[in-house]
């Protein structure tokens, strides 16, 4: 286990400042599927908010597309590709939340594997969004719309062997099998995270796997 405590450090002190300018702050988590992005996000949430920075988190996962639209698209067994996404529907919501307004967000329930909208408000006292998702700083569209909104980008750099571990452990937490576990990884979040890796725009700062900071 990585102590997070030296990145938490660096990121509220870079966040502190920005506090003094027009509109939300804005802070992109970026980086490919088990890269540790929503430990982050949660950690340093936290911290900002024991700071008394009001600070809400949302994740890119809200907006995955329903399984049954999947299905009839025969994109089911891509579910987490860039495509299997409302990517739109995103980048719109990210220009919503550079406003001090209360907006209403969706979020993924992993239990049910489904989207639910409305689930939480990030509230116009929030002076701080933190927003964590694979494809943040995605060099595609409608993805690349996201980079300019970003008040400070923070990319997770993890090698693709140990992403490969850490996916193949997920599912065996799920209740895989060895070989299941494996084939779900192999065959869809691999890829999903070669391409993360593939089509990377530039970040304010880079957190690699051994807790390394570059900026």
């Amino acid at each position: 286990m990585i102590n997070l405590t030296p990145q938490i450090n660096l990121l509220s002190e870079r966040i502190q400042p920005l506090r003094d300018g027009p509109g939300r702050v804005l802070v992109a988590i970026a980086g490919p599927p088990a890269s540790g992005k929503t430990t982050l996000a949660t950690e340093l949430a936290r911290r900002l908010n024991a700071q008394k920075c009001e600070t809400s988190v949302v994740p890119q996962d809200g907006f995955h597309l329903d399984n049954q639209v999947l299905e009839a698209r025969g994109d089911l067994a891509r579910k987490g590709a860039p495509h299997t996404f409302d990517g739109a529907g995103f980048v719109h919501l990210m220009r919503r939340l550079k406003e001090r307004v209360d907006v209403a967000i969706p979020e993924f329930d992993r239990t049910r594997d489904i989207a639910i909208a409305g689930a939480k408000v990030v509230p116009a006292s929030a002076e701080v969004v933190i927003v964590e998702g694979n494809y943040l700083l995605f060099d595609d569209a409608p993805w690349f719309n996201l980079a300019p909104m970003w008040t400070l980008s923070v990319r997770l750099d993890v090698p693709i062997a140990e992403l490969r571990a850490r996916l193949i452990q997920r599912w065996l937490g799920h209740g895989f099998s060895r070989t299941a576990a494996t084939r779900r990884a192999t065959t869809n979040d691999v890829p999903n995270a070669q391409s993360v890796l593939d089509k990377a725009l530039p970040a304010t700062i880079t957190l690699a796997a051994d807790g390394t900071i570059s900026s």
